[in-house]
């Protein structure tokens, strides 16, 4: 049995080593370091590429993150990474992941394994040196797919035939699976999406609604994740399109009710929407006068960033604005007080929900984005030399209330108004 697991392996039909995207990968210096301090520690060790760097080879496709499996160890692997002076970090060691780093490049490296207990949420895990025993606890045959640096394959359930077809197949039973780790009710919805040609198993589809109520056992901070490269996937738009995707998607993210925002949008839109980051898609999907985006704010405990961007363009379009709002002198004062880029936003925010006369706002983000944005004339330590202030709290209204007016006549201000304002704030 395990000369033909090594015959299948090595088969020359099941490789994909002429692929320029795996050409480019394996060409570099950092991959042959990492793949050479494994191979020359033992006749035994091995190491591979996995999951969605290899899913990713074989749709021909850009890869931003690296996975690899080895039959070693993670005290073996440490120190292999030693003792080649690698840098690690052992961000999953209770589940035989090392975090490699070489040259600013991330490499997780985990230890072939088998789960022994699942509750849908955590898996105990037992290490093993058995490829398919690994292969068979993973969730789909698209992410059971492994090679070597030779682009040589070892695709014990058929993955790579499943991409090309466009099938979305669990491992086994799909309800075993799903209740191993209720996560992979999302996973599927983001692989259907990226890579889906065939209609959904009716028999999936009621599995993964019986158990929906599972995903309360995740939690936010895995489902946001997994709602980042759902959102962030080339394909999301997509979701309009496909009833049942969306169904599954409003049932679990049910603030996201303006996801019909997404449907046929035009040229300009998609384009707006191709550049544009986590927080601003969630916005559009969220934003409305409803209580659902602070709600939404709440339940994932979004960061900071995240927040500050959602909640700017939410003051902005929860208020019914009248048409005059977007002009060049409103747009001024948001400019100069949240910066260029959050101005962008408002107005690409605008652009793709209105669907006429899109013409003004696409001229004042033209304007915009070539405006150079002046920086105000008149400092604080100004006021304290020429007025004899002093800092606190008349300074800083005073300050508020030249901006103000510089801003209110477009960005100029007079010698005159200056004294005025120190004068009526004095009394």
């Amino acid at each position: 049995m395990i000369e033909f697991f090594k015959n299948f392996f090595k088969s020359r039909n099941n490789t994909f080593k002429d692929r320029d995207h795996f050409r480019k990968l394996v060409s570099s210096d950092d991959i042959k370091e990492l793949f050479k301090s494994f191979n020359t520690f033992s006749k035994d060790a091995e190491i591979r590429f996995v999951g969605g760097c290899i899913r990713k080879l074989i749709q021909d496709e850009e890869i931003d993150d690296i996975d690899l499996s080895t039959n070693l160890k993670p005290e073996e692997v440490i120190e292999i990474l030693k003792n080649n002076k690698i840098n690690y970090y052992e961000t999953g060691i209770d589940h035989g992941t090392i975090t490699a780093v070489i040259q600013n490049q991330s490499f997780e490296i985990t230890t072939l394994r088998k789960d022994t207990k699942t509750d849908g949420r955590h898996a105990q895990v037992e290490y093993t040196n058995n490829w398919l025993e690994d292969a068979s606890r993973r969730d789909f045959t698209i992410n059971a797919i492994y090679s070597d640096l030779d682009g040589n394959l070892f695709d014990p359930f058929n993955g790579r035939r499943d991409l090309n077809e466009g099938i979305i197949k669990f491992i086994g039973d799909p309800l075993s699976r799903i209740r191993e780790d209720y996560l992979r009710i999302l996973r599927y919805i983001r692989f259907f999406l990226g890579y889906s040609a065939k209609q959904h198993d009716k028999n999936i589809v009621k599995i993964i609604k019986q158990n929906l109520s599972g995903l309360k056992k995740v939690s936010k901070e895995r489902q946001l994740q997994e709602l980042k490269k759902i959102i962030l996937s080339k394909n999301f738009n997509k979701i309009y399109l496909d009833k049942i995707t969306k169904e599954l998607f409003l049932l679990i993210f049910p603030e996201l009710k303006n996801i019909n925002r997404l449907h046929k949008l035009d040229n300009l839109s998609q384009d707006i929407l191709k550049g544009k980051n986590f927080e601003f898609i969630l916005s559009l999907l969220l934003i409305d006068r409803s209580e659902d985006c602070d709600y939404f704010i709440y339940k994932y405990n979004l960061s900071n960033k995240e927040k500050n961007k959602i909640n700017l363009l939410n003051s902005v379009f929860s208020e019914e604005y009248s048409k005059d709002f977007f002009n060049k002198e409103n747009l001024l004062k948001i400019l100069f007080k949240k910066g260029k880029e959050n101005l962008i936003d408002i107005l690409d925010f605008k652009i793709l929900i209105t669907k006429k006369n899109k013409n003004n706002l696409i001229d004042l983000k033209k304007y915009f984005l070539a405006f150079e944005v002046p920086n105000m004339p008149i400092k604080a330590k100004d006021l304290i030399e020429k007025f004899d202030l002093k800092e606190g709290k008349l300074l800083g209204s005073i300050l508020k209330e030249i901006e103000d007016q510089w801003l209110d006549n477009n960005f100029k201000i007079s010698n005159n108004q200056i004294e005025d304002i120190v004068k009526s704030k004095r009394i």
